[in-house]
């Protein structure tokens, strides 16, 4: 199953993404969509997963949850916008990932891309995309595309999408 896993669009979307994302089986947005087209278009795309984040109004938090964990082809997946990273999780979810840890913890919202594990919960995968869209201070526009196969994250790719302004 192939993902297409991108954060933080602040109502942002350009061919190009829409172009990365065409092939996907899922997309997956860790919060701040910025609208709810933005979440429509995705679905065009293909079948949508994602949490909303601090900046998404009403519409989209009707649409997605704050805390959305599932399961993929064996993976178990927790994801929320503001989640922090292995060893320093955000108290929301802190006690959720040590008392049940997922496979995959992807969070979005601090526009840096990260891909690392924790070691000390049994090598829990953490993805934050980074940012897509134009709104913040990251200067490259960044997102991840990957495969689950077999309960496990396959052919992880780290794609940038240029420069924010």
């Amino acid at each position: 199953m192939k993902i297409g896993l991108l954060s933080d669009t602040h109502s942002y979307l350009d061919d190009q993404i829409l172009r990365l994302l065409t092939g996907c089986d899922e997309v997956w947005h860790a919060g701040d969509f910025g609208t709810a087209e933005v979440s429509e278009r995705l679905r065009e795309i293909a079948p949508l997963r994602g949490v909303y984040g601090n900046i998404d109004g009403q519409d989209v938090r009707k649409r997605h949850p704050k805390v959305e964990r599932f399961e993929v082809n064996g993976l178990d997946v927790l994801m929320t916008h503001i989640g922090g990273y292995p060893g320093k999780y955000h108290p929301d979810v802190r006690g959720m990932i040590k008392e049940s840890p997922p496979q995959l913890f992807i969070t979005g919202h601090s526009h840096i891309l990260k891909v690392m594990t924790d070691k000390k919960l049994n090598n829990l995968l953490h993805i934050n995309p980074g940012a897509a869209g134009r709104h913040g201070f990251h200067k490259i526009r960044t997102m991840v595309r990957f495969a689950i196969e077999a309960g496990q994250v396959r052919d992880l790719q780290v794609i940038e999408l240029g420069k924010r302004a």
